[in-house]
């Protein structure tokens, strides 16, 4: 195992408590989120993000990193959603919910370790700024592929960039683990 499964395990485990904990409060509630939705949630906290980059001040205590990781937790639902498609919304067990995310979050990170592969890790040198302003992209992505009753022509799927949300987002839990970034 590399130092950067490691890390990424690491920040995913971090993500992964508050999905529990959160489910364990509100159960899956977020089963009746549409992926417009799930996008839209993805969206407040990126954006929020970006607010607080370009005012330099916040007024809300809770911090940057709990965001990035709200990013994750959401884009494992997208995912989630995207495949359960059921026309009811049945609040789903503890353990099936875990189940479906420990699913999700490895298919992320075996695409991560495949573009980790090919890219050297080029995101270690990318400014925080650079995630945000990419999620932000996908998030755009999203929608279009939403209003085009998701069909491309050429293009990656919504789950694709869920998963790079997804991975944004925990390599800029991970840098900020390192310091090299701002929480």
């Amino acid at each position: 195992m590399t130092a950067t499964d490691k890390q990424y395990d690491a920040a995913v485990q971090s993500c992964k408590e508050i999905f529990i904990k959160k489910t364990k409060d509100y159960g899956t509630s977020w089963r009746v989120l549409r992926l417009i939705s799930v996008a839209d949630q993805i969206f407040i906290k990126a954006q929020r993000i970006k607010n607080i980059q370009e005012i330099k001040k916040q007024l809300v205590d809770d911090d940057i990193a709990s965001e990035f990781k709200g990013m994750v937790n959401y884009g494992a639902i997208g995912l989630i959603q995207l495949e359960l498609k059921t026309e009811s919304v049945e609040d789903l067990p503890i353990q099936e919910a875990e189940k479906w995310f420990d699913e999700k979050i490895k298919f992320a990170k075996d695409v991560m370790q495949d573009k980790n592969h090919d890219y050297g890790e080029a995101w270690r040198d990318m400014s925080q700024e650079s995630f945000v302003d990419l999620i932000l992209m996908k998030l755009l992505r999203v929608r279009q592929i939403l209003a085009n009753d998701g069909k491309t022509l050429i293009s990656e799927g919504i789950d694709s960039n869920f998963v790079d949300i997804i991975n944004y987002s925990l390599f800029a839990l991970i840098l900020i683990d390192e310091g090299k970034h701002k929480s």
